[in-house]
């Protein structure tokens, strides 16, 4: 092909003989016009100048630092302040949810900002204003963590403002850091300052806690001692949503005997009668948390449940267990005998002996140990009989609550300080000598090992049992939690939970089956633990009495303190005096506040923060929002967000809103995307050595062979591609083929720019009317109206996939493998003002039009860069954004069904034709298809087929890429005088039969012309009649 045009484009092998007829027009290409040519290499060369060859500025391959960086700022920032000025459409918002400030950017976080940068631009493309407001989740462990590794000391032993301070400044760095990276990406949104959002900034923080505030005066917060999930690995309590759940948690689980108090009063009658001539019964408990046995309360039973009397054979022993369980715990207990059973209802009420009772002699134990009834218990697993220790079990505190047994905070037995280890107060339960085995160890390591080696030496232990089962973690530090009774703050989520379920039955979910999911999880939440045991935070500002530690927070204290704040910040909670907090109303004449109060150090639940977002969007939608019933049209996060910022939002907004009279959802539209995997399928991550970065992917690696500088359009193909709503993979040979899939859609633009002389190939001649078109233009526009169309039903339901499949089977089968075969002899070789040469570029025009609007919210780089060489503008810099440019759906006058059928037919006719000419070439009949003519024999009865084929009897030989086509009735008599022929036949069907076309591909008749390679030249004429005319008429 010429050097100066190549439209690169991979066909089928019987299409390329067919492609060598137009393959260069070049001097060199000209002069070798065969063996019947009687033109001169000089008159060649001179007819190759002739020709109209395509010529554009736009580049063979794509360079991102000449195709994207130019374009960047143009097609972000700008274009982002551009329509909040100018769109005149509705309002639409898609609401950030804030990544942490922590480290580089992951493949998740690419994903996840260009999903949401495909949405906003295709609505700034049809004319909508876009509010798009980018933000940092700045807050949390993970940054507290970071600053203390740097610090190289432990909380503990560092002052609180240090660490805030140092964490301030790398939630700073981070920020800055990830949004260089994030603009990489080609994300369109005003990135400064004023424009974006952290949860730090004063005025965010400030928001967040007026809805506190609202929380606090509806009733919602309280201050709770009872058990919760803690994680010794932070130090603090978490919430469900910062937990994560693993299946093979290993724990040492112990069969547990205690001793019943034969003698102790309460003991139902049936009981003590079958019990009466034992020296001594036990009870069988099972517990996977033997660390917290020392905190023992109670032993549960179903009253419900049969129970059985069992005689160890081996040791004589007596247990009771559930009768249920018996066949099971043979492995526990060996042979035994069944003496009676009873109901769990006889055993209530019995007390047995502390479990450490014969160990720790020095100790007094002032009140009984009884057997309660509980509905939780079941026959399920275990022994049928559950240790109820109340700090460590939220089942457990529910129990002895609703019984009545705690009366106040030390009313529940606790052994474990916030470390998560054995504190000095379990020498109550075990005594001096024994708690020297236990204090300081972790429950979790060694004071677990501790415990059962304990249990063995008091002779309690009947079996350790090494299980593995579901247990949660920390999702953050990665380590085990464990259940805790601490002093925490809670949100009464059962106040609102109606609310917020029915807001969410307006709420559309992408895809649909995530809508259960976070039903689930509001729906099984009765409160939220929103405290934390952490400095870098926003605090709970709450007041305590010193002298009985009990708190002080209702909502004239809060407006009192938040108006403090808002005037000197947050951190004056910290660092200002307490007498600053204390509001008049809590101050007495003679009394020092100092001495009276403190503050609060606990700090809010970072989903707390990220949750209170929504409210940055009251002042962006404000009247509007009695008709929106919603702040945010779209939010789209991760699957994980269902239990974390979807689910923090939604509780926050509606518990504020309601409050005020009247609930608010905080979005409309909730778009969940899966996880990124390895090609393999596997998590990422640095210890699999699979991590992809998106920096890498965007501008290379260092060995630039093995990872290609791809630019930021190839990974937004690559998200737009994938079912991105599941786990998708990302790897090498997905990034190469996405990498040929661009190509193949810029190459498509670039033959098209070429033959429209980047936009001046039309200058003062006019477009031709439909009216005026042959059926392969009309054709092509119809399959053009099926793309726009598709395309503008698969954004606002947000299948990106589609729309690239679409796009790509268009430019690839449409264009590439027909149109622009079948066209390049009239654009290059006919009159430039032509009707015909006109009519396709007429059809390229809005080819090319549509093709830039429909890919331009994945790829816009290549879309500004196609506009930027229409546009005729010296610096890529300059002129207008292609966004700039409404998207205006194509008139329906484009849609032709009955042009799609009749060239559907002529397709399938074509494929004959060129089988047929393969076959020839094969042969070496041929080396072009140029060489060959084509009789089609119509039987006489085929009055639709032969009216079609004579109508279109111009267009066939255009389609064939032959040199003329002839349309008859009966087999040609000259068969036997021509050196070759192949002929076929295929089955059309008419109206009301099935007609069998007779198909007969021979030499061409007429010589080749040296100007256009085809064989319609006579022999004793220079040129074809066609190119004659056209010298003739650019000589005069």
């Amino acid at each position: 092909m010429s050097k100066i045009w190549r439209h690169d484009f991979r066909y089928p092998k019987f299409l390329r003989g067919c492609r060598q007829g137009w393959r260069a027009f070049s001097s060199t290409a000209a002069s070798a016009s065969g063996p019947k040519s009687k033109t001169s290499t000089s008159d060649n060369k001179l007819f190759s100048k002739t020709l109209l060859l395509p010529k554009t500025r736009l580049p063979l391959w794509s360079d991102p630092s000449k195709s994207e960086e130019p374009f960047r700022n143009k097609s972000s920032g700008e274009l982002y302040r551009w329509q909040w000025e100018n769109a005149k459409g509705s309002l639409f918002v898609l609401h950030d949810g804030p990544p942490y400030a922590n480290g580089h950017l992951h493949m998740g976080h690419a994903l996840n900002k260009i999903v949401k940068d495909i949405i906003t631009r295709y609505n700034v493309l049809i004319g909508n204003k876009v509010h798009y407001a980018p933000g940092w989740d700045c807050h949390g462990l993970p940054i507290e963590n970071k600053v203390l590794q740097q610090l190289g000391k432990d909380q503990r032993s560092v002052d609180p403002k240090i660490i805030r301070d140092a964490a301030k400044a790398f939630a700073k760095q981070e920020v800055q850091r990830q949004r260089e990276e994030f603009s990489q990406l080609g994300i369109m949104a005003d990135w400064c300052t004023d424009t974006t959002y952290r949860t730090m900034d004063h005025a965010y923080e400030m928001r967040q806690l007026q809805i506190f505030k609202s929380m606090v005066e509806a009733g919602l917060i309280y201050r709770h001692y009872r058990p919760v999930h803690y994680s010794p690995s932070s130090r603090s309590a978490l919430a469900e949503a910062e937990l994560s759940y693993k299946d093979d948690h290993v724990s040492h689980s112990v069969y547990v005997s205690f001793a019943l108090d034969l003698k102790a009063e309460g003991m139902r009658p049936i009981l003590r009668n079958l019990l009466r001539e034992k020296a001594e019964t036990h009870l069988l408990v099972w517990t996977t948390t033997p660390w917290t046995l020392t905190a023992n309360m109670g032993i549960a039973v179903h009253p419900d449940l049969k129970y059985s009397i069992l005689i160890q054979k081996k040791t004589a022993r007596t247990f009771i267990v559930g009768s249920e369980r018996v066949y099971d715990l043979t492995d526990i207990l060996g042979e035994v005998e069944e003496i009676a059973q009873v109901d769990g209802s006889e055993l209530v009420d019995s007390v047995y002996h502390p479990l450490f009772f014969e160990v720790a002699q020095t100790v007094s134990f002032t009140r009984p140990l009884k057997v309660l009834p509980s509905g939780h218990v079941t026959a399920d697993s275990g022994t049928g009989l559950v240790h109820c220790a109340p700090a460590h079990g939220a089942e457990d505190y529910a129990l002895f609550r609703d019984l009545g047994l705690l009366t106040t905070d030390k009313s529940m037995l606790c052994h474990v300080d916030t470390d998560g280890k054995f504190s000095s107060a379990v020498e109550e339960v075990v005594g001096e000598s024994v708690a020297k085995r236990l204090v300081g160890e972790e429950v979790l390591k060694d004071g677990g090992k501790a415990m059962n080696e304990l249990l063995g030496d008091m002779g309690v232990l009947v079996k350790v049992q090494r299980i593995k089962h579901r247990y949660p973690y920390d999702w953050k530090t990665d380590q085990p939690v464990i259940m805790l009774a601490t002093s925490q703050w809670f949100a009464d989520l059962n106040s609102i939970k109606e609310d917020a379920l029915k807001v969410l039955k307006q709420v559309s979910f992408f895809p649909t089956i995530s809508r259960r999911r976070l039903q689930s999880f509001v729906q099984t939440r009765s409160e939220w633990c929103i405290s934390r045991q952490r400095v870098w935070g926003v605090p709970i500002p709450a007041l305590y009495r010193i002298a009985t530690d009990t708190a002080v927070m209702d909502g004239e204290s809060l407006a009192h303190i938040l108006s403090v704040l808002d005037e000197k910040g947050t951190a004056h909670w910290w660092d200002g005096p307490v007498g600053d907090f204390v509001p008049q109303y809590l101050r007495k004449e003679g009394e020092d506040p100092e001495t009276v109060y403190k503050k609060g150090t606990d700090t809010m639940d970072v989903w707390f923060d990220s949750g209170s977002s929504w409210a940055m969007l009251r002042d962006v939608v404000g009247d509007e929002i009695r008709e929106r019933g919603y702040y945010a049209d779209v939010c789209v996060e991760g699957s994980d967000q269902h239990r974390g910022w979807f689910q923090s939002q939604l509780l926050t907004a509606v518990a504020a809103t309601k409050a005020e009279g009247k609930v608010v959802r905080p979005y409309n539209h909730l778009i969940t995307h899966g996880m990124v995997l390895d090609p393999v399928g596997k998590k990422m991550s640095k210890s699999l050595g699979n991590i992809i970065s998106p920096r890498t992917v965007i501008t290379g690696g260092k060995d630039k062979k093995k990872e290609p500088t791809y630019g930021a359009d190839v990974l937004r193909l690559w998200a737009a591609t994938v079912e991105y709503w599941n786990d998708v993979a990302i790897g090498s040979n997905v990034l190469a083929q996405c990498a040929e899939s661009m190509r193949k859609i810029r190459n498509s633009a670039r033959f098209i720019l070429g033959n429209l002389e980047d936009g001046r190939g039309l200058l003062n001649l006019p477009r031709v009317r439909r009216v005026d078109m042959n059926l392969a233009n009309r054709y092509v526009m119809h399959e053009l109206y099926k793309v726009d169309k598709i395309a503008r039903e698969a954004y606002p339901t947000y299948n990106f996939a589609k729309v690239v499949n679409v796009l790509s089977n268009f430019a690839n089968v449409t264009l590439s493998s027909l149109y622009f075969d079948i066209t390049k002899d009239c654009l290059y070789a006919n009159a430039k003002d032509s009707i015909e040469r006109r009519a396709v570029l007429t059809v390229l025009e809005q080819v090319l039009r549509t093709m830039v609007s429909v890919m331009a919210p994945i790829l816009p780089h290549l879309a500004e860069e196609i506009h930027y060489i229409l546009s005729g503008a010296e610096e890529p810099s300059s002129g207008m954004s292609v966004f700039t440019k409404k998207w205006e759906p194509m008139s329906s006058e484009w849609e032709d069904p009955s042009t799609e059928k009749d060239m559907n037919d002529l397709l399938r006719i074509r494929t004959v034709v060129l089988n047929l000419l393969e076959k020839a070439r094969s042969n070496k009949s041929i080396g072009s298809s140029l060489e060959a003519d084509v009789e089609l024999i119509v039987p006489g009865d085929a009055a639709e087929l032969s009216a079609l084929l004579r109508r279109e009897e111009g267009l066939l030989k255009t389609l064939f890429i032959v040199s003329d086509v002839a349309v008859i009735h009966e087999v040609p008599n000259d068969g036997t005088s021509l050196s070759w022929t192949h002929e076929d036949s295929i089955g059309l069907f008419g109206k009301r039969k099935r007609h069998n076309l007779c198909v007969l591909v021979r030499p061409a008749k007429l010589d080749k012309c040296p100007r256009c390679w085809t064989f319609t030249r006579p022999e004793q004429e220079k040129l074809c009649q066609r190119c004659s005319e056209v010298i003739k008429y650019s000589s005069l």
